[in-house]
């Protein structure tokens, strides 16, 4: 109704002329209106914006429960049994492009195989030069982006500034120069760069690892696998002139979960065995425990051997059971899916690249870690604005940590 004095709209009281349902409305309609300014005013702030985002982040590739697996209930009881039908129908057809999938891989297989016979003359060749076996001649050394500019050298200048060493220290290390044969301390170097495989390399390890010569790569075709062959030359470790590691491969769809076949991958791994020299077996260490007798109280002092950390523990992985139903505990599970991890990589990138990680070319970013102490750090800005924050007693507490917080 219209207001007689004013001709503008009135609201009537609800005691007069307003229904229960009719204040509910209105009611309804302002409560709308307010809902939608603060949702406006909420969605122009960044922070909760931000949140926001975290949150949809966790629904991410989550079922929405209407189209759900055909076992469960959900599915069952949301789809007419026509659709269902159809889906199944889309199901078999996936299963399919899986198993088609599988073949595809199996030639590429073939297909690395038949190109690996062709690489393998290129490593002899880097073999060679590595070992000092052959000199390369002017033509071979011609390589345009290789020169001594500054500006035109390979290297970035981060990666230069990982690989750069004090001099007075290298020349400590290093005995190189112009006289020097071959490459020296080729793979070390690689391993040492690599932060995957320097964290297996051990202080202890490396005297050992100068004698590395080569690693080759040898395809299998049934099973489908490969071997990786590590050339040492004689030694005072040990009398192997070539350790291996198998690795056997599986390409079909798991019966279980056969959409999450994904290509081939490493299922099984076996080692060989070390001939250590005497006293020279790294990856063992003698301890000594006293025991105290519970009755007389004497002291007795025994001595025991235990695994010591090292590289060459990489040729001694845990065994796969041979029983594929068999499940593995959390720990072994573990060092299977590191070892795996670690002979792939050595496979698909170390051998085929081996000089590039060497000059670390080849390193990805995430292998360079960043400095501490750089500007903007967040743990520094807290300490500074904390106004009982004393830099003197930081520094104390920090020097009395025991070493293993030190280093962490």
């Amino acid at each position: 109704m219209a207001d007689p004095e004013k001709g503008t709209p009135t609201v009537p009281t609800v005691e007069e002329e307003m229904s229960d349902e009719e204040v509910d409305e209105v009611d309804e309609e302002e409560g709308a209106g307010e809902r939608k300014e603060l949702v406006d005013k909420l969605m122009k702030d960044p922070q909760v914006l931000a949140a926001l985002q975290t949150k949809l982040r966790r629904f991410l590739g989550t079922p929405s429960g209407y189209i759900s697996n055909h076992t469960s209930p959900a599915f069952n009881s949301s789809l007419p049994v026509a659709v269902k039908r159809r889906i199944k129908a889309l199901k078999k057809l996936q299963l399919q492009y899986c198993e088609l999938e599988a073949e595809f891989y199996k030639e590429v297989h073939a297909l690395e195989v038949k190109y690996d016979k062709m690489h393998q003359s290129l490593y002899e060749k880097r073999r060679q030069v590595v070992n000092s076996e052959y000199e390369p001649n002017d033509e071979e050394c011609d390589f345009s982006s290789d020169n001594e500019d500054e500006e035109d050298k390979s290297l970035s200048k981060d990666m230069e500034e990982k690989a750069k060493i004090d001099e007075k220290e290298e020349s400590k290390v290093h005995d190189f120069d112009e006289n020097t044969k071959g490459i020296p301390e080729f793979w070390l170097t690689i391993f040492k760069n690599v932060d995957l495989l320097a964290e297996m390399v051990q202080e202890y390890d490396e005297p050992i690892m100068k004698h590395l010569t080569d690693i080759q790569l040898k395809f299998h075709d049934q099973p489908m696998g490969f071997t990786l062959e590590f050339h040492f030359n004689e030694n005072e470790h040990f009398t192997n002139k070539v350790l291996t590691k198998y690795y056997e491969m599986k390409c079909v769809p798991d019966k279980e979960d056969p959409f999450g076949f994904e290509g081939p991958e490493i299922f099984k791994c076996k080692g060989c065995t070390i001939d250590w020299k005497k006293g020279k077996n790294v990856t063992v260490k003698t301890i000594k425990k006293k025991q105290k007798h519970k009755s007389r109280g004497a002291v007795r002092t025994i001595t025991k051997t235990v695994q010591n950390d090292s590289f060459f523990n990489f040729f001694n992985p845990p065994p796969v059971p041979e029983d594929p139903d068999e499940d593995l505990d959390e720990d072994t599970q573990a060092l299977l899916t590191a070892d795996f991890e670690i002979g792939h990589y050595i496979r698909e990138r170390i051998i085929p690249r081996a000089v590039l990680f060497y000059t670390g070319e080849a390193l990805d970013d995430e292998d360079f870690e960043e400095e501490e102490g750089e500007e903007g750090e967040e743990g520094d800005d807290e300490e500074e604005d904390d106004p009982d924050y004393d830099p003197a007693k930081d520094k104390t507490a920090k020097d009395q940590q025991p070493a293993e917080c030190k280093q962490q």
